[in-house]
């Protein structure tokens, strides 16, 4: 990751910092961390044996978690970017999954380490099309299209940090 950009996932809110994908205070998850790379976001993961689908090659499902969170936190970066804001110069808004489509390109082994990159193809206020590609050792072996909708301001998830309304 590159050092002279945060991750996104350090500064959301903590009271949208429990996912299991990326959520820093969640501490069984996967802790994805995403970054400026260029004009991408980019972020890496290791599997670990638990992570196996069958031997040698990691679990699909592993897989589309990573397409899923890396395209929140894109799209999270990207509304930053587009509001003149820098990672960091607040709370970050959360956006949630209202559609998530993977293709498995290749076998993804376990062992290397996975580069995931994304861009948003298409984006609105409060709807974004990510664009996901997970690659080992240089080749692509998954890519997903993600619509990532923002968490309404009613909600907490605007940046606020404030608790939803029972």
């Amino acid at each position: 990751m590159n050092s002279q950009s945060p991750a996104v996932q350090d500064h959301y809110p903590d009271d949208f910092a429990h996912c299991y994908g990326c959520g820093r205070l969640n501490t069984n998850g996967l802790h994805v961390k995403s970054a400026w790379e260029g004009d991408e976001v980019v972020a890496r993961f290791q599997p670990q044996p638990h992570h196996i689908a069958v031997p040698g090659f990691v679990y699909g499902g592993l897989l589309a978690s990573l397409v899923d969170c890396h395209a929140m936190a894109t799209a999270a970066a990207w509304s930053e970017r587009e509001a003149g804001r820098t990672i960091g110069q607040g709370a970050m808004p959360r956006y949630v999954t209202a559609s998530l489509s993977v293709n498995y390109l290749a076998p993804t082994p376990l062992g290397p380490e996975l580069e995931l990159r994304a861009r948003v193809r298409d984006f609105k206020k409060y709807r974004s099309i990510v664009e996901v590609s997970i690659l080992v050792q240089g080749t692509k072996a998954v890519q997903g299209e993600v619509v990532a909708v923002r968490i309404p301001e009613a909600m907490g998830g605007g940046g606020t940090g404030a608790k939803p309304s029972p």
